[in-house]
């Protein structure tokens, strides 16, 4: 659509975000009218005076046509609230982005689900958001996240794992260089090709603190509830939870031990109302999604043989050392660690890190 065109225009120039692109369009009614305004014609349309110097200043210096191929080549597309691909979920809410940029595929028939969190996170918190990605999507849902370290990562990580799609919202233009962490750029290419990475931000843009806070209302807007798996005090977390309760999305929160300084803001979350749960299983009662799709069934690790028969015996979802395990199986440590490693190709044990093991 060649209104996209103004849209990525008006995405570059400073000082201008979706209340004042709001106020834009329904003064001028199509972004190519705006971008074209004159001085007065901005005043009327209700902006600042600071916001019209920013357009006219540097307006003069971008060529929209010229800043559009550039999202050509680099395989970006950009769609705006008016087009039909626009998360309808999204589209609700106060503030949406006049313009989302993505690379992939953003399908709006899927059913969207947040999983947010630490960036530090336990080797509990790491369990708990691998088993709700994995059996969310195996229900079905498509799971959101903001590809942050931690258990953003680890929730798209398992949902690719299942060879479905995620979708991540990022706080940065979509450009490599400015993806955001570096370490995971290489996700973010895995991410696009079955799911959608997406951003409010055009290329070009750093990840900058106040995005995130910003980015964090799109994670929550184009999904039916936000799960918070461990959340410090302070953590940004708490942010998309916040952003979900002004949106009148579903808040669903994952107990943790009261002395592990990453459960104190889950644990504050439930204390302040929002939905414990420790399944999926929760997930889907409570937002009515059992009827529509086929939860999860509980499988049976079947050993294949002796060895993994005694494992499995002294296997459970507490995850337990290699050394410990050895000992209480009575096999060598070059027994163990060969089944073992052929039980986690097969998907029957975990490994959760430090050579910790759990049943799948």
């Amino acid at each position: 659509m060649k209104q996209n065109i103004f849209y990525n225009a008006f995405g570059l120039v400073e000082k201008i975000g979706p209340a004042r692109m709001k106020k834009l369009m329904n003064f001028f009614g199509d972004p190519e009218t705006a971008w074209k305004a004159s001085w007065t014609d901005f005043k009327q349309a209700g902006l600042e005076k600071s916001a019209i110097e920013s357009i006219i200043l540097q307006r003069d210096r971008i060529d929209p046509e010229t800043e559009f191929q550039k999202l050509e080549q680099l395989g970006i597309r950009i769609i705006s609230v008016d087009d039909i691909e626009y998360p309808p979920l999204l589209k609700e809410t106060y503030n949406p982005p006049f313009a989302l940029y993505i690379k992939g595929r953003l399908k709006v028939e899927n059913i969207n689900i947040a999983i947010v969190g630490s960036r530090k996170v336990t080797s509990y918190g790491k369990q708990v958001a691998q088993t709700l990605a994995r059996n969310l999507t195996e229900a079905g849902l498509t799971i959101v996240s903001g590809m942050a370290t931690g258990i953003d990562t680890i929730a798209h990580m398992e949902s690719l794992k299942a060879g479905k799609e995620t979708i991540a919202v990022l706080g940065n233009g979509l450009d490599t260089p400015n993806i955001y962490p570096p370490a995971n750029r290489k996700l973010s290419e895995e991410i696009a090709l079955s799911g959608a990475v997406i951003s409010e931000y055009p290329i070009g843009i750093p990840p900058l603190r106040h995005h995130f806070p910003a980015r964090n209302r799109i994670i929550s807007g184009i999904s039916v509830g936000v799960i918070v798996v461990e959340a410090t005090e302070g953590s940004g977390a708490l942010i998309t939870a916040k952003h979900a309760l002004e949106q009148n999305k579903e808040i669903f929160a994952v107990p943790g031990s009261i002395f592990s300084e990453s459960s104190v803001g889950t644990n504050n979350l439930i204390k302040s109302g929002a939905r414990l749960i420790t399944s999926a299983r929760e997930v889907l009662e409570e937002l009515n999604l059992t009827l529509a799709t086929d939860f999860i069934k509980n499988r049976k690790v079947v050993p294949e043989s002796p060895e993994e028969k005694i494992i499995l015996d002294h296997l459970s979802k507490e995850p337990i050392h290699i050394d410990k395990l050895a000992e209480k199986a009575n096999l060598s440590t070059s027994e163990i660690t060969a089944t073992l490693t052929l039980m986690e190709m097969k998907g029957k044990v975990r490994n959760m890190g430090g050579m910790t093991f759990v049943i799948s």
